[in-house]
């Protein structure tokens, strides 16, 4: 990558509550900016562990209203205002971040008078949200990046990929989805492709309706291999990997059984 943009894996994880991977979160850094896609648990320790600047975490994309991407969001809004973020955070994502912003403000409306009426400074203005529910297309666009939001197919709601343009270089970053037709369209030809991920082989393992439902709804190392192949990224990088007992070893031969580019399996606090 060029050295104007950089991915941190802040979180690599699912609902499984793995120690040593946390909720799905990822920041794409572009000079000293950091755009967090999804707010799984543990983001803003996560961050701190990777060095960014919480205070400065104040721009975050969902992906989809899943719980395990979501599970952090009261984490982001509150513990960056308290460490001293003066910015509204801004937050764009599917139908359905209105809602769950306002509630959430809600809930937590009895810890925000206290530190502001109380005898804690704090300020009036960081723990303020601002949440925008957008339609596939570019919504953000300035002199160093450029987001672009595409559907996925990740089951009766509305979900995204996210594709980042930097310079000469770009970054797409899957969300939750099955195989598709969109995202090797968008992802064709990427720097570096984020993509989630489930061991074929572990599936087996699974009880019959979780195979059903993960089939429909993710997307195995096969299905990923061949999605590779026809996108050509620079370099996969897996993420929100399922393995069922499957080591990271055999999911990473899983998607070598059909593309022979280069391929790691993601873990928290990495860097690309």
């Amino acid at each position: 990558m060029s050295p104007g943009i950089s991915v941190i894996l802040l979180g690599t994880g699912t609902p499984n509550a793995e120690p040593d991977r946390s909720g799905p979160a990822v920041a794409v850094v572009v000079g000293d900016k950091a755009y967090l896609v999804d707010f799984g648990p543990g983001v803003v320790r996560r961050a701190v562990a990777a060095g960014l600047d919480v205070t400065g975490l104040n721009t975050a994309l969902l992906t989809h209203l899943h719980s395990d991407h979501t599970a952090g969001y009261p984490d982001l809004i509150l513990t960056p205002w308290t460490l001293g973020r003066e910015e509204p955070l801004s937050v764009y994502g599917p139908r359905g971040l209105a809602a769950m912003t306002e509630n959430i403000l809600a809930a937590y409306a009895e810890d925000v008078r206290e530190r502001v009426e109380g005898p804690e400074p704090a300020n009036r203005t960081g723990h303020r949200v601002e949440a925008r529910e957008i339609e596939p297309g570019v919504f953000l666009r300035d002199d160093e990046i450029e987001i672009e939001a595409f559907g996925v197919d990740h089951g009766s709601w509305p979900a995204f990929g996210y594709k980042f343009t930097a310079r000469d270089r770009t970054v797409v970053v899957s969300g939750d989805t099955a195989p598709c037709a969109l995202l090797v369209e968008k992802a064709r030809g990427c720097d570096l492709l984020v993509h989630e991920v489930y061991s074929a082989a572990g599936l087996e393992r699974r009880p019959p309706a979780w195979r059903r439902y993960h089939k429909k709804m993710h997307t195995s190392a096969v299905e990923l291999g061949e999605i590779a192949r026809k996108t050509g990224p620079r370099l996969l990088v897996l993420y929100h990997q399922l393995f069922w007992g499957a080591t990271e070893e055999e999911l990473v031969e899983e998607v070598r059984s059909g593309y022979d580019g280069e391929v790691v399996s993601g873990r928290d606090l990495e860097i690309f």
